[in-house]
C-alpha cells in the first residue's frame, strides 16, 4: 500500500533526479528555457525563487470574459455572433466533459488536465487552455488563444511579427501538440483573439456609476510549428540532468545584470 501511494506522489517543483514520477512542466517553464537555460537550471534544479510581477488582472478579466460569451454557445449547433460576422459559422465553441479542466493552468498536472507526458524524457508537459473551437466541415478542432492590448498608435493593426510574440507562437504550438498527444484531430490553424483597448475612437468613458472601455476585436490565424518541441524537451531532459548551470542566454536580461554586478564590484 506505502510502495502504491509513493508512485503515485507527483514530482514538481524542485527537480529531483530519479524519481518514479514524470516531472510535471508547464508551457511557462519551457518559455523560460527557451529563452535561458541557466535561468530555467536555477528555478528548477537549484529551486532560486526570481523577482516575480504583479499579474495582469485587466488581461485576466478579459479572458474570462470572452470565455463566459462563448459558452453560452458551447454543446449547441449554433455559434457566437462574432464569428457568424466574421463569415466563420462553421466554427462553434468545442464541448467536452473535461474542458473546463483543460483550462486551469495552476493544476495542468493533475487528472485529465490539458498535459501529456513524454515518455523519452519521463516529462509531462501542459498548460491551460483559453478555449477550442470546432470546424464542422473538417471535425478538426482549433486551439484559441485570448489577448489583450491597446495599441498606442491609432489605425495600427494587431500581428504577430513582433519578436517577443515569438513566444505567443511557441505557446500556440506547444498547446496544439499537447492536444494531439491525447489523441485530437487538431488542426495546424490556430487563432489569436486579440481585445485591443480603444483609447482613439471619440466614446464617453466614464459614466455616472461607471467606466466602460470599448475594444477593437482581431482574428488572427496562425500556422503553427511543432518541429522544434520534442528536439527542446531532450534539451531539457539533458539540462535537468547536468551537473552544473549552464551558461546564460546571450539576450537574458537577468544574466546581463549578474555580468555587470559582478564586474562593478
Amino acid at each position: 500500500m506505502t510502495q502504491n501511494l509513493k508512485k503515485m506522489t507527483r514530482h514538481r517543483g524542485q527537480y529531483k533526479s530519479g524519481h518514479e514520477s514524470p516531472y510535471e512542466l508547464s508551457r511557462s517553464r519551457i518559455e523560460n528555457f527557451v529563452r535561458c537555460p541557466a535561468c530555467f537550471y536555477m528555478q528548477q534544479v537549484l529551486k532560486i525563487d526570481f523577482p516575480s510581477i504583479p499579474g495582469f488582472n485587466i488581461n485576466e478579466a478579459t479572458d474570462v470574459l470572452l470565455k463566459r460569451d462563448f459558452d453560452k454557445y458551447r454543446g449547441q449547433s449554433e455559434t457566437h455572433p462574432f464569428l457568424i460576422n466574421m463569415g466563420m459559422e462553421h466554427l462553434i465553441p468545442f464541448e467536452h466533459e473535461n474542458f473546463e479542466l483543460w483550462t486551469q493552468s495552476l493544476h495542468f498536472g493533475a487528472q485529465d488536465r490539458m498535459n501529456t507526458v513524454h515518455r523519452p524524457t519521463h516529462l509531462k508537459i501542459g498548460g491551460g487552455l483559453d478555449d477550442v473551437w470546432l470546424n464542422t466541415k473538417t471535425n478538426q478542432l482549433h486551439i484559441v488563444d485570448y489577448k489583450s492590448t491597446s495599441q498606442k498608435s491609432d489605425g495600427k493593426e494587431i500581428t504577430l511579427d513582433d519578436p517577443w510574440k515569438a513566444a505567443y507562437k511557441r505557446q500556440m504550438d506547444l498547446y496544439v501538440w499537447v492536444m494531439r498527444q491525447k489523441g485530437f484531430d487538431v488542426s495546424d490553424e490556430g487563432y489569436f483573439l486579440y481585445c485591443d483597448g480603444d483609447r482613439f475612437s471619440d466614446y464617453d468613458f466614464l459614466g455616472n456609476q461607471n467606466a466602460i472601455m470599448k475594444f477593437k476585436m482581431s482574428l488572427i490565424p496562425y500556422n503553427v510549428d511543432t518541429s522544434w518541441i520534442e528536439p527542446t524537451l531532450f534539451d531539457i531532459k539533458k539540462c535537468l540532468d547536468g551537473p552544473r548551470c549552464p551558461e546564460h542566454g546571450p539576450s537574458c536580461e537577468h544574466g546581463m545584470f549578474l555580468e555587470q554586478a559582478t564586474a562593478a564590484i
